[in-house]
């Protein structure tokens, strides 16, 4: 089903008024809620403070989601712009000033992000293969769609019922036209230990995104997401998986050349 505009009615209803008590996350630019329908539960995201930026991003982020399908993306549901016109004391006088409401609605995943288990030693290497799997096909569907996440990390990863993962979050995400490759700004954002050292330079492109994939797979395996030596990860990996040592050796002599060829390029 396509998103939908939904009214800011609905979306305080099923929040009950945006209360505390159903905050299931927050961010930087965003809180997130529990709604909760007669079938089921949904997450509501709602932007903070609504500047002439704020707005760009908010438009920018539902063009990216309106593309976005596939099954290790977050479902999106729909949105609400909502403006309203309200008495606000400015400079000691009345004026009528417009208040903006921007909000998204998606499906909820009860499994929480995927930060929360990465350090988990339970977590056996099948499904950390497939977590990683479904992480790498569900970007390479946002770039063959032209998009840029450029927030990829462990927090914006959330998991079904299955563990299944999905891409979430894409409040500074970048649609590209045609074939653009990449583009040049003065305003670098993004979460630090997952940025691409180009990003520094005010570089984006779909390179930053697959920078940012070598290091999550680098933290699933070992817990951490810094440089580890081969011997090291083979140490932290041979127990928490229980793979072969020719099985392993082949893997991370192969996962960590590529993870050095990417940091390097």
């Amino acid at each position: 089903m396509e998103a939908k505009a939904l009214p800011l009615s609905l979306l305080k209803n099923i929040t009950d008024d945006f209360s505390n008590n159903n905050e299931i996350g927050r961010g930087g630019f965003a809180v997130v809620y529990k709604g909760l329908l007669e079938n089921g539960a949904v997450a509501v995201k709602k932007l903070s403070d609504m500047s002439v930026t704020d707005e760009r991003r908010f438009l920018g982020e539902v063009v990216c989601l309106m593309k976005a399908k596939h099954q290790n993306i977050v479902r999106f549901l729909g949105y609400c712009s909502d403006t309203q016109g309200q008495w606000v004391d400015y400079n000691g006088k009345s004026v009528m000033g417009d208040v903006r409401q921007r909000l998204l609605c998606f499906e909820y995943l009860p499994n929480r992000s995927l930060d929360k288990y990465i350090k988990d030693a339970s977590l056996q290497w099948r499904k950390c293969f497939q977590i990683i799997k479904g992480v790498c096909e569900g970007l390479h569907f946002l770039h063959t769609k032209n998009i840029v996440h450029s927030d990829l990390k462990p927090a914006n990863i959330l998991l079904d019922n299955d563990m299944v993962p999905k891409i979430a979050d894409f409040g500074i995400s970048r649609c590209f036209d045609g074939k653009q490759t990449h583009t040049v700004t003065a305003n670098i954002t993004g979460s630090m230990g997952y940025l691409a050292p180009e990003v520094f330079y005010g570089k984006i492109s779909f390179k930053s995104d697959i920078f940012s994939l070598g290091v999550i797979i680098i933290e699933i395996l070992t817990g951490h997401k810094d440089y580890p030596d081969v011997k090291d990860v083979r140490r932290l990996h041979g127990p928490r998986y229980r793979l072969d040592a020719h099985y392993s050796s082949f893997y991370f002599d192969h996962s960590l050349n590529l993870r050095r060829y990417i940091s390097h390029n």
